[in-house]
């Protein structure tokens, strides 16, 4: 009977060891999830947004998180591998476009806020001034569908063209050209990344580019562009996410470092005006 007891007893004692072994192995699944949660991989264009990013590693680390930059030279990778879980968040696009890629792709992503503003501008090797711009003037503009009704404002507001008054200015496309005094030809059918190669190679040509594209081939935009967008553009870049992690907490914290003065004040500096940013909860 004793044997039997002892048994029983021992029996009980492995039973509840075996439990607080399955706890601490939960708890440490849990800490190793915790710890997970601290690093973030954020997918970004190498110019400015990469460098931005390198700028608040310091203030992340001091908030426990880590930050992963994997960078990218292309407008359509950046999205596909948010979706696709290769990475936590990204910064590259401005609003418009991620509202287009939305629509087009189907991808559940969205921005949780706003933190600067690229204005665009337009270029030309051989032209100096809106007045010297000859008459049929090629007009080299990216592919981008959410870039062309932003580009089309920017010549209505230099006063080349003018568009019809009943189409909405951020859809607006060539075909919603109502005057067109110059007879300027609009081409939009090359790739972002390969705007400054146009750029340098047609000399009579006007080429819109990318402030992230002009920045990376060495030219400053408020020096070299023939005529740029003013601090006033809605066309803010944001960090990107899936929408299931809109509340999570550390990239939540990387907006909020990214928005912060210390922030700002680099983009200012270090760019001089060619980033603004919008310390905003713009989404």
């Amino acid at each position: 009977m004793k044997k039997l007891w002892f048994l029983a007893v021992a029996s009980i004692i492995l039973l509840l060891a075996a439990c607080g072994g399955n706890d601490a192995s939960s708890d440490d699944a849990d800490n190793g999830d915790a710890d997970q949660s601290t690093k973030i991989t954020v997918g970004a264009s190498s110019v400015p947004h990469s460098e931005i990013l390198e700028e608040a590693k310091p203030l992340l680390e001091e908030e426990g998180i880590t930050l992963e930059i994997e960078q990218y030279e292309d407008y359509v990778l950046p999205n596909d591998d948010l979706e696709g879980e290769r990475i936590d968040a990204n910064f590259f696009q401005h609003q418009p476009f991620l509202d287009q890629t939305v629509k087009d792709a189907g991808y559940e992503i969205e921005s949780i806020g706003g933190i600067h503003v690229e204005p665009m501008g337009v270029y030309s090797k051989g032209i100096k001034n809106i007045e010297d711009i000859p008459d049929g003037t090629e007009v080299v503009l990216s592919n981008s569908v959410s870039d062309q009704g932003r580009i089309l404002s920017l010549f209505e507001a230099n006063g080349l063209i003018t568009l019809d008054e009943n189409v909405d200015k951020v859809a607006a496309t060539i075909d919603d050209i109502v005057e067109n005094p110059k007879d300027l030809s609009f081409h939009p059918d090359v790739a972002p990344e390969v705007t400054p190669d146009i750029y340098n190679a047609e000399e009579d040509s006007l080429v819109v580019i990318n402030t992230n594209f002009a920045i990376g081939a060495g030219l400053n935009p408020l020096e070299d562009a023939l005529f740029i967008e003013g601090d006033e553009s809605d066309y803010v870049n944001v960090i990107a996410v899936r929408s299931e992690d809109k509340d999570n907490e550390a990239l939540n914290k990387l907006v909020e470092v990214l928005q912060s003065q210390e922030m700002q004040d680099f983009m200012l500096e270090n760019y001089e005006g060619a980033v603004i940013p919008t310390p905003t909860d713009a989404k």
